[in-house]
């Protein structure tokens, strides 16, 4: 399911804010944000911007890179939403009146992905591995991408019940390790394109795990993991050396991913190491509220915020809500707020 980075959203819910006279908080699908007093009703429809957007160099959006008194306090059209505490209350994202949108007369279905029309981007971090790109990603292998619950929160309806498992997200970046199915040569690949060999984090990772070889004689399967350690982000789990954190395995040939536990029998036989899991059971009963705070912790041996938690079924599912996979995240508010990305 593709990320909707702005839509057209219904108001759930509006609630004060203790000592604030200005301003109010509104609820939207699992979100919530600040807005100004008075301005929305719960039923009204908005333009909500999920954090990690980042809004065109439009006048409307002045006012989150332009102080009162005139001066710019970041760059026109590369203000990214982020999470954020206002009067002791959590805000996540923006919620404007649709009425200043008229490019978007007639379009008032609540879900509506309005992005492209806006012009709205998302935010992508910067990793300084001197990594080159040496063209498109693997073909056929689908991207790495969970929604986030506040995004999705009707997805919980589709795994009350089933076996599951919970597994710790790593603050590191994606990489993608195989076999190309038409040129049969391996592949190394970051979030969107494949990197050249070369004296960067994606390769010296695939050398110290020896995935080359590993995976010439398993050609049908990809390893998706999350590349971790010194350089990269802000090295949370305090490594000392590059590593991997494997969180998928796909057969390309069957075009499809291997259960929890398959995976994990494979990922041991070759030791290479998975994600670590923070807990399984034979019924899933957890809601978002319960969710967000599993999310929130540290990374072990250290005093630093974990990203959060990826939930998915033990065995694989196709989910109606989410157009594909069963798989979705929480990440802390914690992590958000100090800074994390």
């Amino acid at each position: 399911m593709k990320r909707k980075l702005a839509s057209i959203q219904t108001v759930v819910g509006i609630e004060p804010i203790l000592n604030a006279d200005a301003i109010e908080l509104a609820r939207i699908q699992g979100w919530q944000c600040v807005v100004k007093k008075g301005e929305f009703r719960p039923g009204d429809t908005g333009v909500f911007f999920e954090i990690d957007s980042v809004p065109p160099d439009d006048e409307r959006f002045a006012f989150l890179w332009r102080s009162k008194d005139g001066s710019v306090k970041a760059q026109p059209g590369s203000f990214r939403l982020r999470t954020l505490r206002l009067r002791g209350t959590l805000s996540q994202g923006l919620l404007m009146p649709v009425s200043q949108f008229p490019e978007l007369r007639g379009i008032i279905e609540p879900g509506a992905d309005v992005t492209e029309l806006l012009h709205v981007t998302r935010w992508e971090p910067q990793i300084p591995l001197n990594d080159e790109v040496d063209g498109p990603f693997l073909p056929g292998v689908p991207k790495t991408d969970e929604m986030r619950i506040q995004s999705v929160p009707e997805v919980l309806t589709e795994l009350v019940g089933k076996p599951y498992v919970i597994t710790v997200k790593c603050d590191g970046t994606s990489a993608t390790y195989g076999v190309n199915r038409h040129t049969g040569a391996f592949t190394v690949c970051g979030r969107n394109w494949s990197i050249k060999r070369g004296n960067n984090a994606y390769w010296h990772a695939a050398e110290k795990y020896h995935l080359e070889s590993m995976l010439q004689h398993l050609p049908s399967w990809i390893s998706q993991a999350e590349l971790v350690g010194p350089g990269i982000q802000k090295n949370r789990l305090g490594l000392k050396a590059i590593e991997l954190r494997v969180f998928n395995v796909y057969d390309q040939s069957a075009g499809r991913y291997l259960d929890h536990d398959e995976a994990a029998a494979m990922l041991s036989m070759n030791h290479l190491p998975m994600v670590d899991v923070l807990e399984r059971g034979e019924a899933f009963h957890h809601d978002q509220a319960s969710l967000l705070a599993l999310a929130e912790g540290f990374y072990p041996g250290t005093s630093n915020e974990r990203e959060g938690i990826v939930i998915r079924p033990l065995t694989e599912t196709t989910s109606q809500v989410l157009g594909g996979r069963l798989s979705f995240k929480a990440i802390s508010n914690r992590f958000l707020l100090k800074g994390g990305d």
